[in-house]
C-alpha cells in the first residue's frame, strides 16, 4: 500500500502539540509496518531524523505553507497532483488539513475546533480559512481522528458528523519525561529561577492558553500569601500576545515571573520535573499534552476544569475555572503549603498516566488507515 502523509509540521526544533502527535505516531507506524510504502510530504527542506525507516520516501512540495492562500494552493492544487503522480492509495493528514480535490480515501486528524467557538483569538485570514474549510474537510474525510472524547463530541455536534466516523486517538507523553534527583532540581532552579522553587507553564503564548489569566492569578497569590516562589513560563509567542504584555507590565511582582522562550525537549523535561507544580488553565484545549508530561515527570498539577481537561487529568489535579483567578491563587497556596496534598496528586497522576501512550495512539491511527481502504 502506498500511504501519502502530510508531514509539513515536522520542523526540527519547532515541534508543538500537533507536531509531536505527527512525530510520535508516524515513527511507530512506519517502523512497525515495513510492508507498506510511505511518502512523507514536506513543504520545505527537512531534517533526516524525520525519515524514520527505509520504507519512507521524503518529498519536498513547495511553496512553504505560511499563509492561508498558500494553504489553498498546497492542499487544493499541489497535493492532488502529487497524489496522482505517486499513485497513492490513501492520504493521511495529522494537522486537520486535507484536499477537497482528490477522491482517494483520506484520514483527517482534527485535534480541536477552538476556532469555531473563539474566532477572535486568531488572525482574521486564518480564522476565515479554518471556519470555511474545516467543516468541508470533516465532511470530505473518509475517517476522522481526534485526541479526546470532548473533541469528538464537539466535532460531531458542531459539524453534524456521525460518531462512528470519528476515532479518539489520545495523545501520549515523550518517554524523556521522568522524575529527577534533588541535586538536578537545584541546578535547574539556579539556572532558570534564581535558585527559588517555581510553578511552571508550558505552551505556546496564544490567547487560548490564558497566560494573561495565569499572570493575574499569580499576582493575587503573591499579594495574599507569603510564599517565596516564582512562575516560569516556557513557550514562544504565537499570535495576539497583547493581553499577556499588558498584564505583565502592570504586575507588582513581575520580578518573580521568568519567560524562558522555547526550550529544547531535553531541557524542558528537566524544567517540568524540577517544578513544584504545572499551572495550566487554558480557556480551551483539545487534549493538553503538558498535563500528561507533568504526570510522567511526577509533578503536581493545577488545571482548568473545562473542555477536555477533566478528561485528561481525572483526579490527578486541582481543578478550577480558567477565569476564577482567586481560586487559582488559592490552589497555588495549597500546593506551596500542603506537601501531603501535592504528593497525593503526584500519586494519582501515576495511575492516570497509564491510560495514555503514544503506542496506543499509533495503533488507533493505524486502525483508521486500514479501515479506510477496506
Amino acid at each position: 500500500m502506498k500511504i501519502a502523509v502530510n508531514t509539513r509540521l515536522l520542523i526540527k526544533g519547532k515541534l508543538e502539540g500537533i507536531g509531536w502527535f505527527t512525530y510520535e505516531t508516524l515513527k511507530r507506524i512506519t517502523t512497525q509496518h515495513p510492508e507498506h510504502q510511505f511518502f512523507f510530504i514536506f513543504d520545505r527542506e527537512f531534517d533526516k531524523e524525520f525519515v524514520f525507516s527505509d520504507n519512507v520516501t521524503p518529498i519536498v512540495l513547495t511553496p512553504p505553507t505560511r499563509h492561508p492562500f498558500l494553504w489553498i494552493l498546497w492542499f487544493e492544487y499541489r497535493i492532488p497532483k502529487l497524489l496522482k503522480k505517486i499513485g497513492a492509495d490513501i492520504f493521511v493528514s495529522t494537522d486537520g488539513y486535507i484536499s477537497l480535490r482528490t477522491n482517494i480515501p483520506q484520514i483527517d486528524v482534527i485535534h480541536d475546533i477552538n476556532f469555531v467557538h473563539n474566532p477572535q483569538q486568531l488572525p482574521r485570514l486564518t480564522s476565515w480559512y479554518y471556519n470555511k474549510y474545516f467543516v468541508k474537510f470533516a465532511k470530505k474525510a473518509t475517517h476522522i481522528g481526534t485526541v479526546s472524547e470532548f473533541s469528538k463530541n464537539d466535532i460531531c455536534n458542531t459539524y453534524g458528523i456521525e460518531k462512528d466516523k470519528i476515532t479518539v486517538c489520545y495523545n501520549g507523553s515523550n518517554e524523556k519525561y521522568k522524575p529527577i534527583q534533588e541535586s538536578e532540581k537545584l541546578e535547574i532552579r539556579n539556572k532558570y529561577s534564581n535558585g527559588k522553587k517555581y510553578f511552571v507553564f508550558v505552551g505556546a503564548l496564544s490567547p487560548r492558553k490564558n497566560v494573561d489569566g495565569l499572570l493575574h492569578s499569580f499576582e493575587i497569590f503573591k499579594e495574599k500569601y507569603d510564599c517565596d516562589i516564582n512562575l516560569v513560563i516556557v513557550g514562544g509567542s504565537l499570535h495576539k500576545t497583547e493581553a499577556i504584555e499588558n498584564v505583565y507590565s502592570q504586575m507588582k511582582h513581575k520580578d518573580s515571573v521568568i519567560f524562558t522562550g522555547r526550550l529544547e525537549n531535553d531541557e524542558l523535561c528537566k524544567v517540568m520535573a524540577a517544578s513544584e507544580c504545572l499551572t495550566y488553565i487554558p480557556h480551551f484545549e483539545g487534549f493538553g499534552i503538558p498535563l500528561l508530561e507533568a504526570m510522567y515527570a511526577e509533578t503536581a498539577i493545577i488545571s482548568g476544569n473545562s473542555t477536555s481537561l477533566p478528561e485528561v487529568v481525572g483526579e490527578a489535579a486541582l481543578l478550577c475555572s480558567s477565569t476564577d483567578y482567586e481560586k487559582v491563587a488559592e490552589n497555588m497556596h495549597l500546593i506551596c503549603t500542603n506537601d501531603e496534598l501535592r504528593k497525593s496528586l503526584i500519586e494519582k497522576g501515576k495511575l492516570q498516566r497509564e491510560k495514555f501512550s503514544w503506542q496506543q495512539t499509533a495503533e488507533r491511527l493505524w486502525n483508521c488507515i486500514e479501515d479506510a481502504i477496506k
